[in-house]
């Protein structure tokens, strides 16, 4: 499904579009009018005043929750990496055999979970959602079934360890669906535009570049807002660092 704030190179540009049209009209409405009064252009400043700051504050709460998710992710893949490096060492605690196909299974899921980060291609990610799938039903299947053999306290660790990786690959999976809410981003770009129009009926004469400062300011945080906020989609983005160093680790055993 196509999300345009996936894409915040589009943000921006049509951003920009908008809130200048905006400022435009609001131009074009002042020289329609008569000049305001002396009371009537105090009123105007003061609900100038207010819609700017209300921007502000909307703009600084949208940016807030955007940070919080990337670090939430970042977070995540912290933990995912910690959970699959502490099985790998708590497969040693299953029959050689089983120790073997854990550890070798793990470590090809590591690479799926490395890709899936990285990786932007809608087809690739499908065919690692499935290849991530198989390899934890696997997984799941070889713990459990030595678990069942030999119930002891040192089998429930591999079980718990396993159990650990599973839950944090879901954990990070919900962390990247998590995106700052469309309603948010409808009351942003509402506030935006009336401020660009508020600003352009009170630019009276002056010059044309005056009133494109706002739209350029607001697009620019725009960007900046979807950037952080898209998991793929942006040029900010987590990168598995922590997974490519355990990757190494392990590669290197």
């Amino acid at each position: 499904m196509f999300n345009p704030l996936d894409y915040p190179v589009l943000v921006l540009v049509v951003s920009l579009s908008t809130f200048w049209l905006s400022a435009s009209i609001g131009r074009w409405l002042s020289k329609k009018t008569r000049n305001l009064s002396e009371d009537g252009h105090d009123d105007f400043q003061f609900v100038l005043g207010g819609t700017l700051t209300l921007l502000g504050l909307i703009i600084g709460f949208t940016f807030s929750m955007a940070v919080s998710r990337y670090d939430q992710r970042k977070n995540y893949e912290e933990e995912e990496a910690n959970a699959i490096g502490t099985e790998y060492v708590r497969a040693g605690l299953l029959p050689a055999a089983d120790a073997v196909k854990v550890r070798t299974m793990l470590t090809d899921y590591l690479d799926q979970r490395i890709l899936n980060y990285t990786s932007r291609d809608s087809q690739q990610l499908r065919q690692i959602d499935v290849q991530t799938t198989r390899l934890q039903t696997e997984m799941w299947s070889v713990v459990a079934r030595a678990a069942t053999l030999q119930p002891t306290p040192l089998m429930a660790l591999a079980v718990s360890g396993m159990n650990d990786v599973l839950n944090s690959q879901g954990y990070a999976q919900a962390a990247w669906w998590n995106r700052v809410p469309i309603a948010a981003w409808s009351l942003l770009i509402t506030i935006s535009i009336f401020c660009n129009l508020l600003i352009g009926y009170g630019a009276h004469g002056r010059s044309a570049l005056l009133f494109l400062i706002l739209p350029i300011a607001l697009s620019i945080a725009f960007f900046l807002i979807a950037d952080i906020d898209s998991p793929r989609g942006g040029i900010i983005r987590v990168l598995p660092q922590n997974l490519h160093s355990l990757a190494g680790s392990l590669h290197s055993l």
